[in-house]
């Protein structure tokens, strides 16, 4: 007797628009590491937006923005990682599972390693573009609403709408932080955010087909 197919972590109906969105999203990550590379000073848009300080932000929004930027360091991304990890093991979804570590790791890495390769700078010898922080919150949200729009069965419109609805919170609170403690130029945060939308619908992709390969090859060999 055999069991029902995990799952999928990229809902069929929603693999079309966000495999286009995450193309548009590597295009304009990479249209703006050409644009800002070895840069070490706000570009126009950065200006015009707002020009970063250490002191932009009081309190009592300083605390909340500095909460906000723990949960991207490494203790609270770890802690936020175990919990969703954990919970999505108590909702039986091992696909899901893997894919926030996997998502996870191969989003902040890929916004480390385009960090060394555009050498953007801010407040001296600081790597800024693209915004980690800013990856790692839109990911986890992407990831999450991955899963509550396969959980509710909401289809190709509203499924879409929620997922990217549910990045642009994420990306923002964690962009406004950034921006707001003057780690980040609001371009870096754009960088990051499309970085999370290029990579979290790709990975996803990657973990089913991979797991849909493995169900196969064990149904082979009960044969």
């Amino acid at each position: 007797m055999t069991g029902r197919p995990a799952p999928s972590v990229l809902p069929p109906s929603l693999c079309r628009w966000l495999g286009l969105i995450a193309v548009l999203a590597a295009l304009v990550v990479g249209a703006l590491g050409v644009l800002y590379s070895g840069h070490s000073e706000p570009g126009a848009v950065d200006r015009w937006i707002i020009q970063p300080t250490a002191d932009t932000l009081r309190p009592p929004w300083r605390r909340v923005a500095l909460a906000l930027d723990f949960l991207g360091e490494p203790v609270g991304a770890a802690t936020l990682i175990v919990a969703a990890v954990t919970a999505c093991l108590l909702l039986r979804r091992p696909r899901a599972a893997v894919l926030v570590v996997a998502g996870v790791g191969t989003t902040v890495g890929t916004a480390t390693l385009l960090k060394h390769l555009v050498g953007r700078t801010i407040h001296g010898d600081n790597l800024s573009y693209p915004s980690g922080h800013t990856a790692f919150a839109t990911a986890l949200a992407l990831m999450a609403a991955l899963l509550a729009t396969r959980r509710l069965g909401l289809g190709r419109t509203a499924g879409t709408s929620f997922v990217l609805a549910s990045a642009l919170v994420a990306g923002a609170a964690m962009g406004w932080a950034q921006v707001g403690l003057g780690a980040h130029y609001p371009t870096d945060v754009l960088g990051g955010w499309c970085t999370a939308l290029a990579v979290i619908p790709a990975t996803a992709w990657l973990v089913d087909r991979i797991a849909d390969r493995m169900t196969d090859s064990g149904r082979r060999e009960r044969r």
